[in-house]
């Protein structure tokens, strides 16, 4: 194998997502009980043989480099290595400036090939299986393609192929697709020419110095532009409900996507010991250090969850630990870490006021919900929430709980009924 070195993107915001990435990198975002987002993009280097690893912060680095660390999940810090890069001076401006600002990193490196990956998938893939063909087929970059239903294509950039897969054209989101090959945002260039791109693109004060915006069409008119097609399961968590909805693939039985150890994605172990549970969790995936008492069905819960007797838990993920009180109800939630729910509450309850919305309520990180309180489908609870900002008991669907706003619940309760209506 050519010698690699992988670039992590993992400097984004994640602003749809919300509520769940308020002062939180969506790299760091749980996922599947136990794992981070970036899990996967690392163990998919780790398992490809690739072990010169470079992750690119920027926003809320210091979470980042806490977690990364050394790399002793992923033995990066006993074979090969993982450096962490920050942007030289202020923020990165784009993908393609973020990598443009380490370039005498890379070209320290020596590496011959460079493999750009986001941090913000779920998926399995083996990248030695798209650098033989990269190398194959002689491409200046390649770029992985997977087929989405055509009514999703506007959210990518979409690549249009000849019969040998070489790219004929690449529009990045476009409002009226023409194609459903969908970009995964993972590029492998050649390393000449990313370098001479990139350096291009730094001078464009135009440019809006993103790779599927600016780079990638670019090369594609420019250089020998190749499409790998993959064909495994693949999530791209850039709303709230696909992060919802990668989750519930995985207690829904489905064939295209395990996490046994066939292809094991490696994490920073809890270090917490078995939990207890009873005989009524059906079809959950649950961490250690969960006590369940109640019942659980459908659901997703990180380590160190409790759910008090009584309590159902039903179609939701619920981050490391959250206490469920007695006789409460979430159902159709995202709970995230360490929110408490008290007795005899509700939250999820009713019908989404929004078309085709699958109707996920958010709690944010540290909310604290009242006993005896009910929260309808849609809500989103700010982080940090606590009892006092509840002045009623019943949070009409498709209202926003936020700190900001003094008499936030009794006007939204207000739009909420004229909806409604």
């Amino acid at each position: 194998m050519s010698k690699v070195l992988v670039m992590i993107l993992a400097g984004g915001r994640g602003n749809r997502m919300k509520v769940l990435c308020h002062n939180r990198p969506k790299p760091v975002l749980p996922i599947a009980g136990m794992f981070r987002v970036i899990d996967f993009s690392l163990s998919n280097s780790v398992n490809s043989g690739l072990h010169n690893i470079a992750v690119l912060i920027d926003y809320q680095r210091r979470c980042l480099r806490e977690y990364l660390g050394s790399g002793e999940p992923w033995g990066l810090d006993r074979r090969g290595k993982m450096e962490i890069l920050e942007p030289r001076s202020g923020s990165y401006k784009g993908t393609a400036d973020a990598v443009y600002q380490n370039l005498s990193y890379i070209q320290e490196c020596g590496a011959n090939l460079v493999l750009i990956l986001p941090a913000d998938q779920v998926y399995k893939m083996d990248y030695s299986c798209m650098i033989a063909f990269h190398e194959q087929v002689k491409a200046e970059v390649t770029v992985a393609v997977t087929s989405v239903p055509i009514e999703e294509a506007h959210r990518f950039g979409l690549a249009s192929i000849d019969q040998t897969n070489r790219i004929q054209g690449f529009v990045e989101k476009p409002k009226i697709p023409q194609s459903n090959l969908a970009s995964m945002g993972i590029y492998l260039f050649d390393t000449k020419a990313l370098v001479r791109r990139l350096t291009e693109d730094a001078q464009d004060s135009s440019s809006s110095h993103d790779f599927g915006y600016a780079v990638i069409p670019r090369m594609v008119h420019l250089d020998k532009a190749f499409a790998y097609k993959f064909e495994g399961y693949w999530q791209d968590i850039g709303t709230v409900e696909s992060y919802y909805q990668s989750n519930m693939m995985l207690v829904e039985g489905s064939p295209s996507f395990s996490l046994d150890d066939t292809w094991p994605i490696f994490t920073r172990k809890d270090g917490l010991a078995e939990g207890t549970t009873s005989n009524q969790v059906k079809n959950s995936l649950v961490s250690s250090g969960c006590v369940i008492e109640g019942r659980v069905e459908n659901s997703v819960l990180s380590p160190g969850v409790r759910i008090e007797p009584e309590a159902l838990v039903r179609k939701s993920v619920i981050m490391s630990n959250c206490v469920i009180g007695r006789h409460s109800v979430i159902d159709h939630c995202i709970l995230d870490e360490g929110v408490n729910i008290g007795e005899f509450s509700y939250v999820g309850f009713g019908a989404s006021l929004v078309p085709g919305s699958l109707g996920i309520t958010v709690v944010g990180r540290g909310a604290t919900i009242p006993s005896h309180t009910a929260i309808g489908r849609n809500c989103k609870i700010y982080p940090g929430i606590e009892p006092t900002a509840f002045r009623t008991e019943v949070v009409p669907p498709g209202t926003l709980v936020s700190p900001g706003e003094s008499s936030s619940i009794s006007e939204l309760h207000a739009i909420g009924r004229r909806t409604k209506s």
